[in-house]
């Protein structure tokens, strides 16, 4: 028998009690597992977060690079700018705040609000948030101590973009604004209020010039007050770059444009380089990068002038008779012989449509030589009819046209070069006879940039290299590839171009200089066509500005070993060599020098005189230059006559022409024309007494009724700036009779003027 002991007053645990204690000892675990996590497992993180308190980051702005001209004169820089941010961490009062800075700034209290809303998601609480920018100096000194009164609101320093040339320059260099939300995604180097370039090489060259910010890490007390700054990493500033141009060139075209709109463009045909590049008229770009406002950007965007636009790249304009230079090059291609002539008589026909020369009466017998000396229309007519459309399509896509020529700049255009292909894919419609004959002396469907006229008048000088036209002067050259000339064809068209200005018939003679070899080809595109007031063309001052032809001038020279080639187009200008042609005069002047003789350049208009030289005789070359196939005309003198002359149809080689040669070759010219007229086309008869329409500028007679029609009456008016060659929608119709279709620069009326 056992027997068990209790004590007294013993009673035996519950069941809640032991519920109780496990619990307690559950929690105590519990407890020990999270402090164990927080100290250490977790504890070098939270350690971290809490110095990260009191620490900030701030970012230091790396200075933008500077842009110089070629004598390293500057372009664009820097200036310092003021700004006013708040920091929402260290705010007690948002709205207080703002309305605030409202009262200090006169800005409204609901744009600051918004700006406030607008950027917070973006800015981290420690961040500075920029209600404002760039702030007047006078509006600095109001509330430079009243801000250190707000907690949370800093002035803080930045730099803002300047261009001390202003419009001069604006196209080229283009302007920074701040960075959009497309940028700021995706560029994750970008912050918000960051400024990138927006336009012109600013754009372009941005990596190269924004260089990389540097880091301050500050240590700051519970009221956000500044203890302690480290740097962590140094800004690195962004490059400073050398550009081609040259600021006295650039400043003396711009001055020679005076209130015109247009365009020059002057370009080292050696090298590629551009030493001048103004288009009329312009903006200041400092105003975009201080920011525009809404009434301001609307007068830029709306002006009929459309300053925004850069004319030397993003506007094309029909060639006009710039565009023989090409033809010449293609027939002397196809074999042509630059001694074969046509009669011009003033006009030609195909089936009902009347294909005029500018010159009324018609120039007579015409080679090649003298058709680009006096810019005979009907010597292109003729051949180009001989040739078709998918011949000199192929030759001017060799030559450059119809492409982009690569220019350090955006939004270039490419122009257009029309096809068979394109018209009917543009248009849904076949190809017309007619419409090649307006090809051929560059109007018609045909586009072209002035850039890429300048690039094509350079390889004629250089050998053939088409090279990318560079606005940089430590970028190597660039060969886009070779003209499809020979030797010979170049020369030939060089020397044509010399003829143009050193002969009296030529219709460049405002670039005559005794000191420096000089060629150039002018050139007037037609815009509207115009109809006949009885018999007399109506004369352009007597129209309206919008209905006046485009004028060009291509241009070289070369003097002592420096060349240059400078294209100059006006719009609603007139005529190539008369208002045109002084400007580029004004450029050559500037570059060589002034001329022997005179203290100063020569007015506009004036030009040195100089003996007629031989349309037809060949030039010799240039000892001084052997690179240049062509050599000086002094005052005086006519150039050298080569030693065997071109052998004519029944002439005897070395023999004399006589007049009787003359003649039988005249009837000969006169019977091919006669010959042709079982293909359709025909000269007319200087005689007929029914002339189609056009306009005299010999003449003022009609000029109290004059009358304007627009050949496109009906359709979309073609406006170069926003034409697209490429669209897929035809906008309208033409006939099979070669009558011109809408959308169409040229018109049955050839311009005037010498072109």
């Amino acid at each position: 028998m056992r027997i068990q002991f209790e004590p007294e007053g013993f009673q035996p645990p519950r069941a809640g009690l032991i519920l109780l204690q496990c619990i307690v000892a559950g929690l105590f675990f519990l407890f020990v597992v999270r402090f164990w996590y927080l100290q250490i497992h977790r504890g070098e993180d939270f350690a971290r977060l809490a110095r990260e308190s009191r620490l900030r980051q701030e970012r230091i702005y790396a200075s933008r690079g500077l842009l110089r001209d070629r004598e390293g004169r500057l372009l664009a820089e820097n200036r310092p700018a003021f700004g006013l941010a708040l920091v929402r961490e260290d705010c007690r009062d948002i709205p207080s705040t703002l309305a605030q800075v409202s009262e200090w700034t006169g800005i409204p209290l609901d744009q600051l609000t918004a700006k406030f809303n607008q950027d917070r998601q973006r800015v981290k609480p420690f961040e500075h948030l920029l209600l404002i920018s760039d702030m007047p100096f006078d509006l600095l000194a109001r509330i430079e101590n009243r801000v250190l009164q707000w907690p949370g609101l800093e002035i803080v320093t930045r730099s803002k973009r300047n261009y001390p040339q202003g419009e001069l320059m604006a196209h080229i260099l283009g302007y920074v604004a701040e960075a959009n939300e497309k940028e700021l995604e995706d560029d994750k180097n970008l912050n918000l209020g960051d400024f990138v370039g927006k336009q012109g090489l600013e754009l372009v060259l941005e990596r190269r010039l924004r260089g990389q910010k540097g880091l301050h890490q500050l240590e700051v007390d519970v009221l956000g007050r500044q203890l302690n700054k480290k740097l962590v990493q140094e800004p690195q500033s962004g490059e400073n770059i050398d550009l081609a141009i040259d600021l006295g060139l650039q400043q003396v075209a711009w001055d020679a444009l005076e209130d015109q709109t247009g365009c020059v463009v002057a370009m080292d045909p050696d090298t590629g380089k551009l030493l001048a590049l103004v288009t009329k008229p312009s903006f200041d770009n400092n105003a975009f990068a201080a920011g525009l406002s809404l009434k301001e950007w609307t007068a830029l965007r709306d002006n009929p002038r459309h300053p925004l636009q850069n004319r030397v790249i993003q506007s094309v304009y029909p060639p006009g008779s710039v565009w023989k230079l090409m033809m010449a090059g293609m027939l002397l291609n196809e074999g042509v012989n630059p001694a074969d002539s046509v009669w011009c008589t003033g006009e030609v026909a195909l089936g009902k449509q009347v294909f005029r020369c500018w010159k009324k009466g018609g120039h007579g017998r015409v080679d090649m030589m003298r058709s680009l000396i006096e810019s005979c229309d009907v010597y292109y007519y003729q051949m180009s009819d001989r040739f078709g459309i998918d011949k000199i399509e192929a030759f001017a896509k060799a030559c450059g046209f119809g492409a982009a020529t690569g220019i350090d700049l955006p939004h270039e255009k490419s122009g257009l070069v029309p096809s068979k292909t394109w018209k009917r894919r543009r248009f849904g419609e076949p190809w017309h006879r007619g419409e090649t004959l307006n090809i051929s002396i560059g109007q018609g469907f045909t586009l072209v940039t002035p850039v890429q006229v300048a690039a094509f008048v350079s390889a004629l000088m250089n050998g053939g290299k088409l090279l990318k036209p560079s606005l940089l002067a430590d970028e190597e050259q660039v060969v886009r590839a070779s003209l499809p000339f020979t030797a010979a064809g170049r020369k030939m068209i060089l020397d044509g171009m010399r003829l143009t200005v050193n002969d009296d018939r030529g219709t460049a003679k405002v670039l005559r200089r005794s000191d420096a070899v000089m060629g150039g080809k002018t050139g007037t595109a037609q815009v509207t066509k115009l109809k006949m007031v009885g018999e007399e063309r109506v004369r352009t001052e007597n129209l309206a500005y919008e209905h006046r032809d485009h004028a060009w001038i291509a241009t070289w020279g070369e003097k002592a070993g420096k060349r240059l080639v400078v294209v100059v187009m006006v719009e609603h200008g007139g005529h190539g060599g008369s208002d045109a042609g002084p400007v580029a005069r004004r450029v050559f002047d500037k570059f060589f020098g002034a001329p022997p003789g005179t203290a100063t350049a020569a007015p506009a208009g004036q030009v040195e005189p100089a003996s007629p030289v031989s349309p037809t005789a060949p030039a010799q070359p240039s000892q001084s230059a052997p690179a240049m196939p062509v050599s000086p005309v002094t005052p005086g003198t006519r150039p050298a006559a080569p030693a065997t002359p071109p052998v004519r149809p029944g002439q005897a080689a070395g023999a004399p022409e006589r007049h009787e040669q003359r003649d039988q070759q005249d009837s000969q010219d006169r019977q091919d024309q006669l010959d042709r007229q079982d293909e359709g086309l025909r000269t007319v008869p200087t005689g007929r007494s029914a002339r189609p329409a056009g306009r005299d500028r010999a003449t003022g007679r009609g000029a109290e009724h004059p009358e304007v029609e627009d050949a496109r009456e009906g359709q979309h008016r073609y406006d170069p700036d926003t034409f697209d060659p490429d669209a897929d929608t035809p906008d309208g119709r033409g006939g099979d009779d070669g009558v011109v279709p809408p959308l169409r620069r040229f018109q049955n009326v050839a311009p005037e003027d010498g072109q």
